[in-house]
């Protein structure tokens, strides 16, 4: 019981940290994008594919995060938000943003965290669903 409630604590705050980055910029949007693309102006990635990824994120972020709260597809979200993480921390190398690595990778490591100790995903929707399936 004890590493379910562990896993429980993480997957909650963990989740609550990406929806509620997705959920802060959503109403702003064009002011988070166009914050970022200044952001990456004077670097090697060019605006086509900074542009997209700037309204992509916070709805990864919201949606993502939402269902890692809740417990819904922890593991395949646990491996989406991953590779969002793995990509802000390729872009902040390219800006050269070495502060906000550390805080990219400790989110990457709770990701890791969940996904490998995803058998004590217990207090989730994952799992009433699992027993629902069990049922019919």
């Amino acid at each position: 019981m004890q590493n379910k409630t562990s896993y429980l604590i993480i997957r909650l705050a963990i989740g609550i940290s990406m929806f509620g980055h997705g959920l802060v910029r959503l109403p702003k949007l064009e002011t988070f994008s166009q914050g970022m693309l200044k952001s990456f102006e004077n670097s090697m990635l060019p605006e086509i594919i900074t542009l997209p990824f700037s309204y992509v994120l916070p709805i990864l972020e919201f949606t993502f995060g939402l269902f890692i709260t809740i417990g819904l597809f922890t593991k395949q979200s646990a491996i989406v938000l991953s590779g969002v993480l793995v990509s802000l921390i390729f872009g902040s190398t390219l800006i050269e943003s070495w502060g906000a690595i550390t805080a990219q990778l400790i989110h990457v490591a709770f990701f890791a965290y969940l996904i490998h100790n995803i058998h004590d995903n217990s207090f989730a929707a994952d799992r009433l669903i699992r027993k629902n399936k069990d049922i019919n």
